[in-house]
């Protein structure tokens, strides 16, 4: 069961006119995304479920707001009912740990009448599927718990299937029973491996599966509605959910930023909290080992050793645990997001802090390089976000922080280090306010427009750049990876379409669509009960200025850079339902020259010179370690074997990191925990440093960058 406490970014849309009158506010990140299902944990009895009057009238809102507002303009019909029951049996069971197949087969009678269940509000086939999920799962974990008794037989040779996303629901109760022996085992070798004893092994477990069960007990019919209307949202697109007012309030805890914490968004995945989004600026982020998909499976204070198993815990109270006054400790015991379950975990130390804006700012460094005798600078802005200050702003504070102030004073710093060219480094840059990445771009381009924007009526709006004077025409290159989105999508699109830079990374997120917030009571004229929640809906999409959306397919780098993040786990194309990529027509706009013959260059020179260099090939290896891992479907659940498993990992990793630290000169270690985050090499930031001194030398020669070149070319739509 999946519920998400992400932390996103909206983003008034000040600049026009016709989404002020709809007093839209705009999503230019990646979310948001949903919790759900968040109560305390506890020994209850179930409660009963039927449909208050509450709940009908946010059914029959949010039916009505959906079929005038959402971007596609769908129609809730019988297709979409059918839609709506997979993606709500996905929720409740992703993993096919409790329903049968007989289940599956009974809640067909239901594909065709979800929608009639929004129209009306009569909820009652919802609370029958759940009320199943909570039977079955009483029966499973019962069982679970009954292995408990006896020290199962690790000696023999089997495995455990721990992805079944993709598999077909168990036949029998039989074979139920064996998927879940085959999990208990798994979980208990995790424990046994983290030297526990089979008595203290069985107590964290059977704490474990009550937990998991109490929390499914616990929840009442506002929950199940709420998992409902937010699987009816994600069936619309990835982008669209509903809060309910007890989750409006946690969401608007996190909006202020003023929490205490380590600065992560997290989210119930299974029985497991894993993090969504490490926020720049917080703790975990300065830390930098802490990454997006990590799963958190104990939690301790201070400088006790004390570790609490959260596995199986409500979101809510492991985010209580978590939080905590500024200056205090908290410890996370790690699960890497691409490591199969059951393997090695690691224990970070973290200090707790308030997240505040001025951490979040951009931040400058020069990257020196020895060529030919001689040493070229090239100067490196960070951008964690695109940020902005509006309180300031309003105060009428004429200092207030901003991304495009920032990186316009940082640019001017940068030149008394007389740099040969600029690397913007925009990795991780989830979004943010929009304003500011049409500002930024205006930085870089003499003017023009930036991004458009459709909106579900059709309408298209067109944002250029709002700057006066450009801050920087030299060789410029923009770093990305899968996790740059929305707002740095945009900007980056709009520097590959004028040819002012170079992309180069990963293939952008994808998140090209806009959001619009309702206060589902403003909307109310007979409010039954009060608090009726938030609904987000998807009502507009960014295009490029040469037509391409960014939406599904994002930013294709000119000259790709090899990456560890998996793009078929992140990213839009790999969500469910999302938008599709689409084409309008390009607006006119004046680009310089193309920079085909230097992307053909500067390829060249990446493959025969760069990826020889001992941080590349530190980095493939990660890479190659990393993809065997994710093609596992399974783990032995032989105590032996997976020690071994566990031996031969630990050896390989300690001999790529000796091998990397021999070809550097650097002294050999006896044990990968002794590896400081910030001694690891950031070979992606090198090459694309050096890429960038060789783009100045390619540009010095054409001067198709040193000038802004006009034309009255209408770029043709990128090949993306």
């Amino acid at each position: 069961m999946k519920s998400t406490g992400m932390n996103t970014v909206r983003t008034p849309f000040w600049k026009s006119a016709n989404l002020i009158a709809l007093l839209a506010i705009l999503t230019v990140g990646l979310g948001p995304t949903v919790p759900v299902l968040a109560k305390q944990a506890g020994p209850v009895v179930p409660a009963v479920l039927d449909t208050t009057s509450r709940e009908r009238q946010v059914a029959r809102m949010v039916t009505r707001f959906v079929e005038r507002a959402h971007y596609s303009r769908l129609t809730i019909d019988d297709s979409l009912s059918d839609a709506t029951l997979k993606t709500y049996l996905e929720t409740l069971d992703g993993n096919r740990h409790y329903f049968l197949q007989s289940d599956i087969a009974y809640f067909a009678r239901y594909r065709t009448t979800l929608d009639d269940s929004l129209r009306s509000g009569d909820m009652e086939p919802v609370f029958d599927i759940f009320r199943l999920y909570r039977l079955r799962a009483q029966q499973n974990i019962d069982y679970a718990m009954s292995l408990l008794d006896k020290e199962p037989d690790f000696t023999v040779t089997e495995d455990y299937v721990f992805n079944r996303e993709k598999l077909p629901w168990a036949v029998t109760p039989a074979e139920m029973q064996d998927l879940w022996r085959r999990r208990v085992k798994n979980d208990a070798l995790s424990l046994l491996l983290a030297d526990k004893n089979w008595k203290e092994t069985s107590e964290v477990l059977r704490k474990r599966y009550q937990r998991v069960l109490d929390r499914i007990n616990d929840l009442d019919s506002d929950d199940v509605f709420e998992t409902f209307m937010n699987s009816f949202a994600r069936t619309l697109d990835p982008h669209s959910n509903y809060l309910s007012p007890r989750q409006s309030e946690e969401y608007k805890i996190q909006m202020s930023l003023s929490y205490q914490g380590i600065g992560a968004s997290l989210q119930l995945d299974d029985d497991f909290v894993q993090v969504m989004n490490v926020i720049p600026g917080g703790p975990a982020a300065i830390d930098g080992r802490l990454k997006p998909n990590d799963r958190i499976t104990a939690v301790g204070q201070g400088n006790s050793s004390e570790m609490v198993d959260v596995v199986g815990w409500q979101l809510d109270d492991v985010v209580q645990l978590i939080r905590g006054p500024s200056g205090s400790k908290v410890k996370l015991q790690i699960l890497a997001g691409d490591a199969v379950p059951g393997s090695a975990e690691t224990t970070l130390d973290l200090t707790r802090d308030k997240i505040k804006l001025e951490e979040q700012a951009a931040k400058k460094s020069v990257i020196p390089i020895g060529r030919n005798g001689e040493t070229v600078n090239i100067g490196v802005i960070t951008v964690p976000s695109f940020y902005q200050d509006f309180d300031a702003r309003n105060r009428g504070d004429k200092d207030y922080i901003s991304t495009t102030r920032d990186v316009r004073r940082l640019i001017g710093e940068l030149r008394k280090d007389k740099i040969a060219g600029l690397v913007l480094d925009f990795r991780g840059n989830g979004g943010g306010h929009l304003t500011e990445a049409t500002s930024l771009t205006g930085l870089f381009i003499d003017k023009g427009p930036v991004v458009q924007l459709r909106h579900t009526n059709g309408l298209i709006e067109v944002l250029d750049d709002p700057e006066p004077a450009v801050a920087y025409n030299g060789p410029l290159v923009v770093l990305v990876d899968r996790f740059s989105a929305s707002a740095s999508e945009i900007f980056a699109a709009a520097i590959q379409d004028y040819h002012r830079g170079l992309i180069v990374g990963q293939q952008t997120f994808g998140k090209g669509t806009v959001q619009n917030l309702y206060e589902l009571d403003q909307y109310s004229r007979s409010t039954q009960e009060p608090g009726l929640g938030q609904l987000t809906l998807t009502m507009g999409k960014f295009y490029r200025v040469n037509g391409g959306s960014t939406q599904h397919k994002g930013v294709i780098p000119d000259i790709t850079l090899p990456s560890a993040i998996d793009s078929s786990e992140v990213g839009e194309s790999s969500r469910d339902r999302a938008l599709p990529w689409d084409q309008i027509a390009a607006t006119p706009f004046q680009a310089t020259q193309p920079l085909d013959a230097a992307i053909t260059q500067l390829a060249r020179f990446e493959s025969t010179e760069l990826s020889g260099n001992p941080d590349m090939r530190y980095l493939e290896a990660d890479i190659a370690a990393v993809d065997q891992l994710r093609a596992q479907q399974g783990v032995s659940l032989n105590l032996e074997a997976r020690k071994q498993e566990r031996e031969v990992q630990r050896k390989a990793q300690l001999t790529r990191e000796n091998t990397w630290r021999t070809a550097r000169g650097l002294n050999a270690v006896d044990s990968v925990e002794k590896v400081k985050p910030e001694d690891q090499p950031d070979p992606l930031l090198k090459t694309a440093a050096n890429m960038t001194l060789e783009f100045s030398r390619i540009s010095s020669g054409t001067g198709a960058l040193l000038t802004q070149a006009k034309s009255d070319d209408t770029a043709a739509p990128a090949k993306n």
